[in-house]
């Protein structure tokens, strides 16, 4: 399930925190960055569950909104800190209209993904979830939206013949940094910024 996978990530996150500064704590000291607090468990709070916590708190109703504004984000950075100690935590349950066509339905709540984005002080580090494993799924999924097979196929062909359950993460690595070194722009932590 999108668990199975949290919990990887909760690792690797944990790994990734310990091996900066068992290897560069030189950097952390010069930089005065503060190493992130990372409780036994992160929070996990579901997709709608975070808007009316927003709501309730702030009054700021987005309660109707299929995504996460950057506002909210920060909000619940401040919240996950606050009530959890943590500078992480887990949105679930996202709606479907706002994943990809490949992201497995949460099967209590279908208009809900068994998907998760983990917030890092305030802001969408990663994305990650459970994905569709079942060829008839697949093509459900495309119908449901209107998308043509055809640009699939390629894709689509593994399934055919059987794929177990499974799913995956993406970290921003630059988002990391950024949010690490406490900088006021992304682009300051991009090796090879694509602007001016």
């Amino acid at each position: 399930s999108h668990r199975d996978v949290m919990r990887l990530l909760t690792e690797v996150i944990r790994g990734m925190s310990a091996t900066i500064q068992a290897q560069a704590s030189a950097a952390l000291k010069l930089w005065k960055i503060v190493p992130p607090r990372i409780p036994a468990e992160i929070p996990v709070i579901h997709f709608t569950d975070a808007l009316d916590l927003i709501y309730r708190e702030t009054g700021e109703d987005a309660r109707t909104e299929p995504d996460l504004s950057p506002n909210h984000e920060r909000w619940l950075g401040e919240w996950a800190l606050r009530e959890h100690g943590s500078d992480f935590v887990f949105v679930e349950g996202y709606p479907m209209t706002k994943r990809p066509f490949y992201t497995h339905p949460d099967p209590a709540r279908p208009t809900y993904s068994a998907s998760f984005d983990l917030l890092f002080r305030g802001l969408e580090l990663v994305t990650g979830g459970q994905r569709l494993h079942l060829y008839a799924d697949y093509l459900a999924a495309l119908a449901a939206r209107g998308m043509p097979v055809e640009p699939f196929a390629g894709y689509l062909e593994a399934f055919k013949y059987g794929m177990p359950p499974h799913g995956g993460f993406a970290i921003g690595l630059e988002r990391w940094v950024s949010r690490l070194a406490e900088l006021t722009n992304v682009r300051e932590a991009t090796l090879f910024p694509r602007d001016i």
